[in-house]
């Protein structure tokens, strides 16, 4: 139902249109949205996630180091600012990476499937080699055969590369929910990811994806495109991880902070509380992470109330 009495339905292209959870969404207060029925998937705000992702990071590949164990993690990107710290941290205080390996959730591709070469300067795998890999130095630096990124030729193998190092999966997944409800590319919608039932959903794996039209918008506000809405800059499809990978995985952290305007403005906001309050369900793919071990952290601008102001 509208706020100024006038009734109309979603437009066909929005992947959810239950109006009674959107409703419900909306008006959530801050004060119950660290509340959840999975005690497993927690909530907390905070007034930055990013320096989460950037400790999260760092203590696990610590840890790795002086038990001299494997660690396998699964990153979005880009995220140059929150990856160049880690590194920074590992030449500071001298911890290696040699035993962990990294996966690169998604990159790019073109219209015949083709994904973006290592080398395309807007691409996600060249943003974290340069942003995390580039910058480690010494003895704090990782084999370069365990940065492990997806190409045209490994895309429908990636989820079993995951598995086969991963031991049956990712130590820990890091993700961020996108305008459409996708985590990675997954998104809602597409032909890729079509299933009939969540069961059979949750064991799709890693395959080229035609993007939802919201996902351009979205990646079109970005510094790698100009950030101004240039839709017809962005390659339109992806290769991505599955949802099996999520599954797969033995530990989630999922990060809700992006803004504009200094955290005015947000297409964030309202896909946020659909990810982490609405049913489970295939049209928002991230819902999928409510089922597992997670830990979501929010911002203090994403968790604002919506504003609903007239002229």
């Amino acid at each position: 139902m509208s706020k100024f009495n006038y009734d109309f339905a979603p437009h066909s292209f929005v992947p959810f249109k239950d109006r009674k959870v959107l409703e419900y969404c909306r008006n959530i207060k801050r004060e119950d949205m660290e509340k959840h029925s999975n005690p497993d998937f927690k909530i907390k705000i905070v007034a930055d996630p990013a320096s989460i992702l950037v400790a999260d990071m760092f203590t696990r590949i610590k840890v790795s180091d002086e038990q001299d164990q494997k660690l396998v993690m699964i990153l979005p990107n880009p995220w140059p600012s929150a990856y160049s710290n880690v590194a920074e941290l590992c030449n500071v205080y001298g911890v290696s990476t040699r035993n962990l390996h990294t996966f690169n959730m998604d990159d790019w591709a073109d219209d015949l499937g083709n994904v973006a070469p290592i080398n395309y300067k807007a691409g996600l795998g060249y943003a974290f080699k340069r942003t995390f890999f580039d910058k480690l130095e010494g003895i704090s630096r990782m084999p370069e055969e365990n940065m492990h990124y997806v190409t045209t030729e490994n895309v429908n193998d990636y989820s079993k590369m995951i598995e086969d190092i991963g031991e049956g999966g990712a130590d820990i997944c890091y993700s961020a929910t996108g305008w459409p409800g996708h985590t990675a590319f997954i998104d809602p919608d597409t032909t890729e990811f079509a299933a009939n039932s969540l069961d059979e959903f949750l064991e799709l794996g890693s395959r080229i994806v035609t993007q939802h039209p919201l996902t351009i918008a979205e990646n079109s506000l970005f510094e790698i495109f100009g950030c101004s809405g240039d839709v017809a800059a962005v390659p339109p499809r992806a290769a991505t991880i599955g949802p099996r990978d999520i599954k797969n995985a033995r530990d989630h952290l999922e990060l809700h902070s992006l803004t504009e305007m200094g955290g005015i403005t947000s297409w964030q906001r309202m896909i946020s509380r659909l990810t982490l309050y609405a049913p489970v369900n295939m049209q928002i793919p991230s819902t999928i992470h409510q089922l597992f071990k997670a830990r979501v952290y929010v911002s203090e601008a994403i968790a604002q109330p919506f504003a609903f102001n007239t002229y």
